[in-house]
């Protein structure tokens, strides 16, 4: 028995799919409780579990409550977590002992929810964006724990590129100095959250989810630790304009350093902020990214599971 066993609760829908080798896809929490209001917050949440199962493989929302890492919520503790928002704990690596010792609830960054994911032998994991290194960082050192556990945790993200609230190009160069591959699927050009688009080169473009898995499997059995970034284009019909986001990234940035928000809650207050200076257009591109990036993970989850049922 691993240690962190005795802290862990996996329900019995994902232990079974596990033991049985069924494609399950790691849900973060942090998106219900601080990335949108409630209901709508709950209804993205469920809907992205559905659109998960639809397409072939077992949904895990995972969470912190009272104290225990939770693999797999039912529907009233994700519209506890829900109705909870901001009340919860923002949980990245650094707070687990903490919230874990004090029996809180805690919200699941996508640092955190890869190392619970880790725990449960969950290998994918589909979010909205990841962090990354702020912009202004060479004089902060505002740089997201994500990008350290991706470096080190043998999860592979898919999400919409990066928050296009960050230094993209910063974050690009640290990803690469800790050897974490950041691939566009179908696309040569890592998106940008709110947009398909930001100015720079993927590592490498991959065409289908097999393509995906088959570089997972490689990368995992030759003892390379560390996740991926698999970027994954917002739809074309939600994409939001590019000089219009980066406006209003900017003006938000302005007024988080005047009111000198900064560190983990620097990110819910721009997002909030971009939502309110685009009229909640923000909101609607933010679920829709979300759920494409659920229907991905499922597929190219569905295909490591054929390649091999092991744990790595």
């Amino acid at each position: 028995m691993q240690f962190y066993e005795k802290y862990l609760d996996i329900s019995p829908e994902i232990e079974k799919a596990l033991e049985k080798g069924t494609p399950v896809v790691a849900l973060e929490s942090t998106i219900i409780s601080h990335g949108m209001p409630y209901p709508e917050n709950v209804e993205t949440a469920l809907n992205v579990e559905k659109i998960i199962r639809e397409n072939g493989a077992i949904p895990a929302t995972i969470a912190i409550l009272n104290g225990r890492l939770k693999v797999g919520l039912s529907k009233d503790e994700i519209d506890f977590l829900g109705k909870t928002g901001l009340d919860a704990v923002k949980t990245s690596r650094r707070d687990l002992p903490f919230i874990i010792s004090k029996k809180l609830t805690g919200a699941t960054t996508v640092a955190s929810t890869m190392i619970i994911a880790s725990f449960a032998g969950i290998r994918i994991f589909a979010t909205g964006g990841i962090g990354g290194v702020h912009r202004g960082a060479e004089t902060t050192f505002d740089i997201s724990a994500d990008l350290q556990e991706l470096a080190n945790t043998n999860v592979a993200v898919v999400c919409a590129g990066a928050k296009s609230i960050l230094d993209i190009g910063l974050t690009l160069e640290y990803l690469e100095t800790n050897g974490v591959p950041v691939v566009g699927y179908q696309t040569d050009e890592l998106p940008a959250f709110y947009t398909r688009k930001s100015g720079f080169k993927v590592d490498y473009k991959v065409d289908n989810p097999k393509e995906i898995a088959l570089a997972l499997k490689a990368k995992w059995e030759l003892g390379l630790n560390g996740g991926m970034v698999i970027a994954n284009p917002i739809p074309e019909e939600y994409s939001m304009d590019n000089k219009l986001i980066t406006h209003v990234i900017e003006n938000a940035l302005i007024e988080a350093e005047k009111k000198n928000i900064k560190g983990k809650e620097s990110t819910p207050f721009l997002l909030a902020k971009v939502k309110e200076l685009t009229e909640g257009k923000s909101l609607e591109s933010n679920i829709q990214l979300v759920y494409n990036n659920a229907k991905l993970a499922a597929e190219i989850s569905k295909e490591l599971a054929a390649l091999n049922h092991v744990k790595y």
